[in-house]
């Protein structure tokens, strides 16, 4: 597989407010977007670190996969997302190596990302989400 970068580290939050204003008075940060994904029932609030982001994740369902893994974990990392090109190609090699998919065909996540995920029963217990920006390729 062929990774340019880490393209941000997912965590699950219960309240995203609150959790901003943490990260904006602790770390010095300053949100820059807040977007709900509705197919992921998710709201999410971004951070900007070099190259990398902090994605902040709030379920907007309890049923959702964040409210589920709020549920059974409690707050905390969710996922790391690593930015690839040609996601198609990524996730063919994946599967050919026998990475368990999560996501067969792409998803569309937060700004605008084709997403991935590759289960962590492949990756040594860590949900790896893949992305690509195709708006800037």
């Amino acid at each position: 597989m062929e990774l340019s970068h880490i393209e941000h580290i997912g965590i699950a939050v219960s309240n995203l407010e609150a959790s901003v204003a943490l990260y904006e008075k602790i770390f010095g940060l300053k949100c820059y977007k807040i977007e709900e994904v509705n197919e992921q029932k998710v709201r999410t609030a971004f951070f900007r670190i070099g190259q990398t982001k902090i994605e902040l994740l709030e379920s907007t369902d309890p049923g959702g996969p964040i409210g589920r893994f709020i549920e059974k974990r409690g707050e905390g990392i969710h996922h790391i997302a690593f930015a690839v090109k040609d996601i198609e190609k990524q996730l063919q090699h994946a599967e050919e190596n026998g990475v368990e998919l999560i996501n067969i065909s792409l998803r569309k996540g937060a700004e605008n990302l084709d997403i991935a995920f590759l289960h962590p029963k492949s990756t040594s217990g860590v949900l790896i989400e893949i992305c690509e920006d195709k708006t800037n390729n």
